[in-house]
């Protein structure tokens, strides 16, 4: 059975989603270019997200020390040695806001990456509160010759969530600054968590319809992990019953369900996030790799004849 999406698995893969738009799979580097947050570094907020300790998912190679060129060069030759050599790559900005800056420090950053041979592209990890017309009007630009895709936090739908977490920012500054992003023919992402403390699993759920109204090209979800040195592992400490962890088979259930009220038009990156054990400050699933748990997603989607928007527009919105 082939899908929409142009394939017979049953949600639309981004690895698929590459084979088909290029021909080819392109490799994530990561670069760590010294951004911060204004939620960071006092504008609007010290200490960051609650949940935020960018040593837990930073390569070995990433340090803002190190000028981009040489992150880039550095991440080519670790991903030769442990993975199959591609030629082609995208530079990916994921440490803290990478649009947190005057454009003129923007273009010398983002041009010094595309100016890698190899690099055909950028991944900018970003907050909705930290664009504005002429940045995007310069992204734009920048995607009419490359891949470019602006990749928000979005992390949560609600409001008291994101107040919870120390976002400092609105759902709707968020949704805002998606439709402004689209509306600049940019590729557009978002990045959810599962599990926020607050949040039942009937509000989870219930962002699947919020979500597909907004015009994402692509999606990440993660299950809420507490790192260690952040806010919200003293927050656990002090309040577990506050946190509603998902087991894995819980949330493989909740995963089939939620994508079944999914746009299927959304490209699926990630269904959960890894990080090595030493950061865990809660409980976790063990030694468990992303590629096992999208097989055990894919199982049980063929198992219960489920797939990527089967159920859309079916879930009514929260109230």
């Amino acid at each position: 059975m082939e899908f929409a999406w142009g394939h017979n698995r049953r949600f639309n893969a981004y690895a698929n989603y590459f084979r088909k738009a290029f021909g080819e799979r392109y490799q994530k580097l990561s670069v760590d270019a010294g951004f911060t947050c204004p939620n960071r570094d006092g504008t609007l907020a010290s200490g960051g997200c609650s949940y935020c300790n960018n040593d837990a998912f930073n390569p070995s190679y990433c340090y803002p020390s190190k000028p981009v060129k040489q992150q880039l060069e550095e991440g080519m030759e670790f991903h030769a040695k442990r993975y199959r050599r591609t030629g082609k790559y995208l530079a990916y900005f994921q440490a803290y806001s990478n649009t947190y800056a005057p454009l003129k420090k923007l273009k010398e950053i983002f041009g010094a990456a595309l100016d890698v041979p190899s690099v055909k592209g950028l991944v900018i990890g970003t907050r909705p509160d930290c664009v504005d017309e002429e940045m995007l009007d310069y992204v734009a630009g920048l995607s009419k010759n490359h891949y470019i895709i602006m990749e928000y936090g979005l992390e949560s739908c609600y409001n008291k969530t994101l107040a919870r977490i120390n976002r400092q920012h609105t759902f709707e500054q968020t949704q805002e600054a998606i439709r402004r992003t689209n509306r600049k023919k940019i590729r557009t992402g978002a990045h959810v968590i599962f599990g926020l403390p607050g949040e039942t699993r009937k509000d989870m759920m219930a962002e699947a319809s919020i979500l597909s109204g907004l015009p994402l090209d692509t999606i990440k979800f993660h299950q809420l992990q507490i790192l260690k040195n952040t806010p919200m592992a003293k927050e656990y400490l002090m309040n577990p019953d506050d946190f509603n962890f998902f087991t894995k088979d819980e949330y493989i259930d909740f995963i089939v369900k939620f994508i079944e009220y999914l746009n299927p038009e959304f490209v699926i990156e990630r269904f959960a996030g890894e990080v090595p054990p030493r950061f865990l400050a809660g409980p976790g699933w063990g030694l468990v790799r992303n590629d096992q748990l999208i097989a055990e997603i894919e199982k049980e989607l063929e198992k219960r004849n489920a797939w990527q928007g089967k159920k859309i527009g079916n879930l009514p919105h929260k109230p």
